[in-house]
């Protein structure tokens, strides 16, 4: 540049930088416009595997020459379009479609979930139901890792608890042992009333042992599955003498098919007593007496036997049978037993008597024990207990044939 034009704007007035700013965006905007306007217009894809032929077609044609690149301006972006752009959701012309490969990960991850919910859903299930399908007639021991697993007796497929052990040791404590499902509790009652929880150990085995003895007397008792809320099949029948002679203490086990000895006792003198023994006009002889709860007695004449009685929960029994004509002069051998509940003889009492000559018409008497009833007197005594009517007719002070009481006299009409 020559020396003469070189300063020539020397000493003018530059531009701001505001002018040259609205000259630059003035200038944009009428570029921007005449690009909208003379800008060649694209046709919409509608089908990408069209749009994808087409362009295999045009790679697989010659390539013209090519054409001159017109300048394109990039318009002036807006910053609320700019943030437009960015909430809008991206749109994929041309894909390939699902790959499993690429979601592996999150598959894996849902699997695995629905997998620990299945665990956690069906072992507690099997709990809550507590049902064994095999049914156990016998107790069978099945040796695992040296322990042995216990079989409890099973009703309907609902596990019950079961007696082991039921006995009165030398000092009167109670032990009771039985079984039932591991780690699961059960109560003990007796006499209709829970005196313990017992839990069950993993064998399914517990044990009850109070330090205070049981009192004299009867006592039932059963056990409780806490949670099933079900009472054990059978019940134990314990007697405690009034004495409080321990050794003489008996347990039976009463099921459905009979009962059966848990402790047998040691007999002494006085278990069994015979009260009264009656020859009566219709062929009849009734005993009565006193003995263990609950075991059998039966009665020989000449070692003939003539039938058998139980002793009720109070001690007492009443044996009557018919026999044959008894003659007058004759000696005869009368044994009353007391039999355990295998049928074996733990105490016996013989009499021998001479008859007597029998004076017709002599009244009979009984004397009401507790635990009688009109029916069972008139049974001994009349051979059936549906003439307890006849003893209501011969004894006017009866109003109420289920009302006698303990010492009352009773007459038996026997003719």
């Amino acid at each position: 540049m020559a020396k003469d034009t070189r300063f020539a704007r020397m000493g003018k007035v530059k531009k701001t930088t505001e002018e040259i700013m609205e000259e630059a965006l003035a200038k944009h905007s009428r570029i921007a416009a005449l690009w909208r306007k003379n800008r060649p217009s694209t046709p919409a894809v509608s089908n990408p595997e069209k749009r994808i032929s087409e362009v295999q077609k045009t790679k697989s044609a010659p390539t013209p020459a090519p054409a001159p690149k017109p300048i394109v301006i990039k318009p002036v972006v807006q910053p609320s379009a700019v943030k437009n752009d960015v909430n809008r959701p991206p749109v994929r012309i041309l894909g390939g479609g699902f790959n499993i490969k690429d979601y592996w990960f999150p598959i894996l991850c849902v699997v695995a979930i629905l997998a620990l919910v299945i665990w956690a859903i069906i072992p507690s299930s099997e709990r809550t139901e507590r049902t064994v399908k095999t049914v156990v007639a016998q107790p069978i021991e099945q040796q695992i890792d040296g322990i042995a697993e216990p079989t409890v007796r099973v009703i309907g497929e609902v596990v019950l608890p079961s007696f082991d052990v039921v006995r009165i040791e030398q000092n009167g404590n109670l032990i009771v042992a039985g079984r039932y499902l591991p780690n699961q509790k059960v109560s003990i009652m007796i006499n209709r009333q829970i005196v313990a929880t017992e839990n069950a150990d993993r064998r399914g085995e517990f044990v009850y042992a109070p330090s205070r003895p049981l009192n004299p007397g009867n006592h039932i008792i059963r056990l409780i599955a806490v949670e099933a809320g079900r009472q054990s099949e059978n019940n134990v029948f314990v007697y405690i003498p009034s004495d409080r002679n321990f050794a003489g203490a008996l347990s039976l086990l009463m099921t459905a098919d009979g009962s059966r000895v848990m402790q047998a006792p040691t007999l002494s003198d006085g278990d069994l007593v015979v009260r009264t023994i009656d020859y009566l006009e219709n062929n009849r002889i009734v005993v009565t007496g006193r003995a263990i709860p609950r075991l059998r007695v039966t009665l020989t004449l000449n070692d003939t036997e003539l039938g058998f009685a139980r002793t009720s929960d109070h001690r007492n029994f009443m044996l009557g049978v018919p026999t044959q004509p008894l003659n007058p002069g004759e000696t005869y051998r009368l044994k009353i037993r007391l039999h355990d509940t295998s049928g074996t003889t733990v105490a016996e009492v013989v009499h021998e008597f001479t008859m007597p000559e029998i004076t017709p018409g002599d009244a009979t008497y009984y004397t009401v024990r507790r635990g009688d009833a009109l029916w069972i007197i008139a049974r001994n005594f009349l051979g059936r207990g549906t003439r307890f009517t006849m003893i209501v007719d011969a004894n006017p002070e009866i109003r109420n044939p289920d009302l006698i009481f303990p010492n009352q006299r009773l007459r038996i009409p026997i003719r």
